[in-house]
């Protein structure tokens, strides 16, 4: 038979996933554990009808065949069951516990309740519950999401609840049972608690510990009482010992925050539950005992806290106080910065905060020229690094401030040796609505370790060492964060330094080796590798698969003085220096330095769009400030096979007009990085489908003859002989050069004056058509020789552009592949001198002879030199050929 089963001191959530699998699984009986809550107890009795529950005394022992066990993976004890004869199936709304058996099966999600899971699964079955159980069923909803408000809380809970409430749940009932008042024996065991509650900080994070011996006379729950002391106290985690008879001490635990981990005080006592709520029986041990353990155990379950060192922006602008407001508003419409820390020019001590809120009051009471000083948020609130991210949140909150300047450990909040950074609101937001992830750092240090080749790896590590050694913050970002993250091999290594990238370089050419190549005014470096600096670092380097350059560069802002319009550039803090990237996923960085080797930063959302596979702009003036990036996000999604964001796709469609502006060397740049990709046919396609080619020129179409050349092409160039046709040009010009030939003559002329193509260029694409029209008319019979010479005058680029356009399974395409082959090598054993000792007179006739001799060679009439001797012998006989008198 099938059991349905739940723990021990059974809550709402319990019984009502009890229900559930019974709804779907009739035949199976949801057996009540020996305890259940109190609140519980009160509903059942009053139900007890209309539900279809079992008590444990009613319970006739039974060969058990399969076990359904819901909100819980630990096995009760019941008479004729007989785990190692049993199929189990655990339901639960908590991740696999540590102690999983892996011949049970397992139907676990992250939800705030298990109930929830269990009613999209009575929805996808089609039950439905009636009033009595769609109100048990939100019960257990309610109470194990706080009523919705607990940060475990998902959508999922809040839309079955709302399902519930469809099937006619009822409020007045939930809310009795969730709020019923203490019984006099358990007011006064909270009562003993609250006397007894030791308050300790960990971490930032406020514990209470409370034991005590409950009186004599007790025989209630426990649970509503350690509910009563968190709502009261409203620790950030709580521990409550009760002793009750017989040496039987009951342990419950709660926790507002994923940051203290109640459960494992709970495992170490053989109980069970998770991080936010878990409970233990411990039998034949005395309180005082457990109480030292559990001391012992309270550093543990507490994860250290964040600090301000991992939100904040390394590197900062300050305004003085005797600057103009009208400056000021001119600076933080420059660089779109909220406010400034303010500095008072002679004792350079921080006095105060302007906010962009106060300049725009300022400057609409024309009050531009007042000093900053009069107008400015006066104090001096600053954090350290090392500070804690709740201290922070406190300060905003007490003094309103919603930029904090961030001075160095020990230091003074001076700008000239104090000041290092800054922290906003919009930081704190961004950790608060953080997704939680599994370590990330140590995640993103073990994908380094498996993507990168060993002496690869083995650089990183020592450039990040140095940079560390110097307090140089160091990291990879952009597109080689994401392809990592992808699983795509980067082929360049380019680094970010927060601080002078040139001073590292110069450090690791004096450890290293290595000639460097810098350029001060734009803080760049390049670090040119040889194979003796990779041996010194890598015993493991195989140099023909190792970058002999590495670019550093330091971070740095932009501003756009108008749309469209190039941008201007300047030092700035890494965070600064990831806003000003084109999409979100690009965002990504991580850093290398010393002990924050594989710490991941994501200030703008680009891991949750890079796991969605969104295309998504970081502002809605994205696309004005720079129209080509409509280009690069047709190209990133057509790459990746990602989308884009809705909102970025209209802010798209609305830009289009602003590639007008932009100047055709830039688009061209675009457009061709467009066909250097390996799914330029899907790009091209999608370019032509928002209206990106006709926006560059209304005649520039994505015809379906190029849609035919471009797979006929990548056939070509599949093939060395071919690509060797190229020499040191790139393949791009082919597929360039397809896109524009099914265009008519004028409207080719003026794409190609708009995108300002080199003159080399056009003239190819001119001399590809010309050949085009050459290679379509050849009959089917053609001689070799007739290949020849329509061929012989082109470039070899031209040659496979015409390739590429006629197909290689064509005639014409079978010609050209075989003049490519064979016939453009074969050569005439006479050449000029020979005709001249043979008593030619010089002139154009020499040229027309040996023209006639490489013909007869290549259809075949003439096979050696006799034999061309003799065909020239015979014109001379003829008197066709003119001899030197």
């Amino acid at each position: 038979m099938l059991l349905i089963l739940t723990h021990e001191n059974a809550d709402f959530d319990a019984v009502a996933s009890q229900l559930a699998v019974h709804k779907l699984y009739p035949q199976g009986v949801p057996l009540l554990s020996w305890r259940v809550n109190r609140n519980v107890e009160q509903f059942l009795t009053l139900f007890w009808d209309t539900l279809p529950f079992m008590r444990p005394s009613d319970w006739q022992r039974k060969r058990i065949d399969r076990v359904i066990l819901v909100d819980t993976q630990a096995l009760p004890s019941v008479r004729g069951l007989r785990p190692d004869r049993a199929e189990v199936q655990v339901i639960d709304h908590h991740g696999h516990s540590e102690e999983s058996d892996e011949s049970w099966s397992y139907h676990t999600k992250s939800f705030g309740a298990t109930t929830t899971l269990l009613v999209e699964m009575l929805q996808e079955n089609g039950l439905k519950p009636n009033a009595t159980e769609a109100t048990l069923l939100l019960l257990g909803i309610h109470e194990d999401t706080g009523s919705l408000v607990y940060d475990t809380t998902t959508a999922n809970d809040a839309q079955a609840a709302a399902w519930l409430l469809e099937q006619g749940a009822q409020l007045s009932v939930v809310r009795r049972f969730l709020n019923i008042p203490l019984s006099k024996e358990q007011h006064h065991l909270f009562e003993l608690l609250q006397d007894a509650a030791i308050w300790t900080r960990i971490e930032g994070q406020d514990i209470i510990f409370s034991a005590v011996k409950a009186p004599p006379d007790f025989d209630d729950e426990i649970s509503a009482v350690a509910h009563r002391m968190r709502d009261t106290l409203m620790p950030t985690g709580m521990i409550l010992l009760v002793e009750l008879k017989h040496n039987h001490v009951q342990l419950v635990g709660r926790s507002s925050t994923d940051n203290v981990d109640i459960s494992i005080v709970a495992r170490e006592f053989g109980g069970g539950g998770h991080s936010r709520a878990a409970a233990a029986t411990i039998m034949d041990r005395d309180l005082d005992e457990v109480a030292t353990r559990i001391n012992e155990l309270l550093p543990m379950i507490v994860k250290p806290m964040t600090k301000v060192s991992k939100i904040m922006s390394y590197g900062l602008q300050t305004i003085s106080a005797n600057a103009r407001v009208s400056a000021a508003a001119e600076q933080m419409q420059r660089f779109g910065h909220e406010g400034y820390p303010v500095i008072d020019p002679d004792s350079q001590q921080l006095v105060g905060l302007l906010t962009r809120r106060l300049v725009d009051r300022a400057m609409n009471h024309q009050l531009g020229e007042l000093p900053v000083r009069q107008v400015m948020r006066a104090g001096r609130v600053f954090v350290h690094p090392s500070d804690s991210v709740e201290r922070v949140q406190r300060l905003m909150i007490e003094e309103g401030w919603g930029q904090i300047p961030v001075v160095a450990d020990g230091e003074k909040p001076t700008e000239r040796t104090g000041l290092i950074g800054i922290v906003t609101r919009t930081d704190l937001i961004n950790l608060l609505n953080e997704p939680e992830t599994a370590d990330s750092e140590a995640n993103l240090r073990e994908l380094m370790v498996t993507a990168l080749p060993n002496a690869v790896w083995d650089i990183v590590q020592e450039i990040g060492g140095i940079a560390g050694q110097m307090e140089l913050p160091l990291y990879f970002v952009g597109g080689l964060v994401r392809d990592l993250i992808l699983g795509i091999v980067p082929k360049d290594l380019d680094m970010v330094v927060e601080g002078e990238a040139i001073t590292l370089v110069r450090t690791l050419s004096k450890r290293f080796g290595g000639d460097i190549r810098s350029h001060a005014k734009f803080g760049t470096a390049k670090w040119l590798l040889n194979d003796d600096v990779w041996r010194r670092i890598s015993s493991q380097a195989s140099l023909e698969e190792l970058p002999m350059t590495i670019d550093f560069v330091s971070a740095r802002t932009e501003f756009y003085s108008r749309p469209t319009a190039l941008p201007e550039v300047e030092r700035g803090s890494i965070k600064l220096d990831l806003h000003r990237r084109d999409f979100s996923i690009n965002t990504l960085a991580v850093r290398l330095d010393g002990a924050y080797l594989g710490q991941l930063l994501d200030f703008y959302g680009g891991l949750r769009d890079l796991d969605s596979g969104l295309i998504r702009v970081l502002h809605s003036l994205s696309f004005v400030d720079d129209p080509t990036r409509i280009l690069r996000a047709v190209r990133l999604e057509q790459r990746l096979d990602f989308s884009l964001d809705p909102r970025t796709a209209e802010l798209m469609a609305a830009a289009l007009e602003m590639l007008d502006r932009v100047t055709g060397e830039r688009v061209r740049n675009e457009l061709e990085m467009c066909l250097g990709e390996t799914k330029r046919i899907a790009i091209m396609s999608r370019l032509a489908e928002i209206g990106v080619l006709a926006q560059i020129h209304p005649g520039l179409t994505w015809h379906p003859q190029s849609h035919d050349y471009f797979y006929q092409a990548d056939r070509v160039l599949a093939d060395p002989l071919w690509i060797d046709a190229l020499g040191d040009d790139s393949p791009i010009f082919v597929y360039f050069a397809l896109l524009i030939l099914p265009l008519s003559s004028t409207i080719q002329g003026e794409v190609m004056s708009r995108l300002k193509v080199r003159r080399t260029t056009r003239d190819d694409i001119e001399s590809a058509q010309s050949l085009l029209a050459i290679v379509s008319n050849l009959s089917e019979n053609v001689l070799p020789s007739q290949v020849v010479f329509a061929l012989r005058f082109y470039s070899q680029r031209v040659q496979l552009v015409a390739a590429a356009a006629v197909g290689l399974d064509s005639e014409a395409g079978q010609s050209i592949d075989r003049y490519r082959r064979e016939w453009r090598h074969v050569k005439t054993s006479l050449n000029g001198n020979d005709l001249l000792n043979m008593g030619l007179k010089r002139g154009p006739q020499v040229g027309i002879i040996l023209d006639n001799l490489l013909s007869a060679r290549l259809d075949g009439k003439l096979v050696d030199e006799p034999g061309e001797r003799e065909f020239v012998q015979a014109l001379i006989k003829s008197g066709e050929i003119i001899l030197e008198e």
